[in-house]
């Protein structure tokens, strides 16, 4: 369950959880809260992700322009394996601070 609309939308749509939920409300919520995934609302483990991979990308960023600028025989190249992962990691960000297309904004 991510919030109260959702437990509402489920217990209007599901008759035998509106019925559970009548006979032992407290029972019926504590299973449903134990069942929610913890990191749906873990937002410690969603910031360090963050800050992860935004260390990541400027990590790659500077490595791979020290090595692009790098004075020595031209042309430089910055590997492959750079590339892919400061894309990997950008794409991750992006994916992460988009907003959910489930979430009212």
């Amino acid at each position: 369950m991510r919030d109260l609309r959702e437990l509402a939308a489920r217990v209007a749509a599901d008759p035998v959880l509106r019925t559970r939920l009548g006979q032992d409300p407290v029972g019926v919520l504590e299973e449903l809260a134990a069942a929610a995934p913890p990191a749906a609302s873990d937002r410690f483990v969603y910031r360090f992700v963050v800050v992860l991979l935004g260390a990541l990308v400027l990590g790659v960023a500077a490595l791979a322009g020290g090595i692009a600028l790098f004075p020595g025989e031209p042309p430089r190249r910055v590997p492959e394996v750079l590339v892919s992962l400061g894309s990997a990691a950008i794409g991750a960000l992006a994916g992460l601070l988009a907003p959910s297309p489930l979430s009212e904004s």
